[in-house]
């Protein structure tokens, strides 16, 4: 019985090495002797032979067809901490269709635990500056030179030229009702000349029907002293119902800061008149073309001129508000309502020829310039 479980045991091992053994012959190798005891573990390549053997290696050549369904994420990419891709070439690169790759696997990629530090030391180009560099060329420090070229005096800066222009402005050319009789009235303004000389001229009265109660004409010389404001002087002749008055006058006129036109002028008269008018307007735009005119006008005189009814002091003052659609820019229609108020004196000789100390009028009319 024994005998028979030992030829069994025999035949077993000599089946079991027969393929090994046959594996050897038709090789040609003669069979190895048997292993020592101890397995000697091999030894793993430094880490500079694996970077050296991956910075020769050509990917260009591979076929990279396998890899689609190569899961990244099971990959491990602790090697490549320590790859430089400054080194790398990546011209082989640019005909990469990047449309076509999966990239479903980097939505759950935690960017906070990479380590960034070593993209600050990448090389830049020769052109380049750090951040914190100090300028090649210093920036020169800023001089009382450079401050006077950039920002030159404005009365010097709106100088256009020496040519000869002209400008004639229609202000007012309206009709209104008082007391039942008609009354008509009429202010403009004019300039000839360059942009820091001209000569100027203005007009403005009222007349009631038909007749002509009082009105001005002015000529004066003008020049320009700031952006938007001139000097002006020259003389002033009154006419209408009762003796004629001439004057000598200087003032200024131009355009205040928020647009308000202002102009007031002083005269002076034969037997030691005096006179002083200012005025004030302004327009408030509706919408382009629909524009509120304001206007408010005083006049005072230095004594009592009982022949054209005027006391001295404040004699009048005119406030009222014109609302006009211009059709085009040159030519506005309007309608409004003023107010005219006298005092003093002047109220008292209008009492005498039966009239009110003030009046209060609808009126229409139009906007002329050119």
């Amino acid at each position: 019985m024994k005998t028979a479980q030992l030829s069994v045991t025999v035949i077993s091992v000599v089946l079991a090495s027969a393929p090994v053994h046959a594996q050897h012959v038709g090789h040609g190798m003669t069979q190895p002797a048997s292993p020592p005891a101890k397995t000697v573990k091999k030894s793993e390549p430094p880490a500079s032979a694996y970077k050296n053997s991956q910075s020769n290696m050509d990917h260009s050549k591979m076929d990279h067809s396998q890899m689609q369904d190569m899961d990244h994420s099971k990959m491990d990419h602790s090697q490549m901490q320590d790859m430089d891709h400054s080194k790398m070439d990546h011209s082989q690169m640019q005909d990469m269709d990047h449309s076509k790759m999966d990239h479903s696997q980097m939505q759950d990629m935690d960017h906070s635990k990479m380590d960034h530090s070593q993209v600050q030391g990448m090389p830049q180009s020769d052109g380049d500056l750090p951040a914190n560099a100090v300028p090649r060329e210093p920036i020169p420090a800023l001089t009382a030179a450079d401050r006077e070229e950039a920002f030159p005096p404005v009365h010097e800066h709106h100088k256009h030229g020496t040519s000869i222009q002209n400008y004639s402005l229609i202000d007012r050319l309206e009709v209104s009702r008082v007391g039942g009789k008609g009354e008509q009235a009429w202010e403009a303004i004019g300039w000839v000349g360059g942009d820091i000389q001209k000569f100027w001229w203005r007009t403005d009265g009222h007349a009631q029907s038909g007749t002509v109660e009082r009105a001005s004409v002015e000529a004066l010389y003008g020049r320009g002293v700031r952006a938007w404001w001139d000097v002006v002087a020259g003389v002033r002749q009154d006419f209408g119902e009762g003796p004629g008055r001439t004057w000598v006058g200087v003032g200024v006129q131009g355009l205040a800061p928020y647009k308000f036109e202002v102009s007031a002028t002083a005269y002076v008269g034969p037997q030691g008149r005096t006179a002083l008018r200012a005025g004030v307007e302004y327009d408030s735009l509706i919408t382009n073309r629909l524009i509120l005119q304001w206007r408010l006008e005083g006049n005072a005189y230095g004594k009592d001129d009982p022949a054209i009814s005027i006391g001295s002091g404040l004699s009048t003052i005119e406030a009222g508000m014109r609302l006009r659609y211009e059709i085009t820019r040159q030519f506005a229609p309007y309608i409004g309502v003023e107010h005219d108020r006298a005092f003093g004196d002047t109220a008292r000789y209008r009492h005498a020829s039966g009239r009110g100390a003030g009046d209060t009028k609808v009126l229409a009319g139009v906007r002329i310039w050119f």
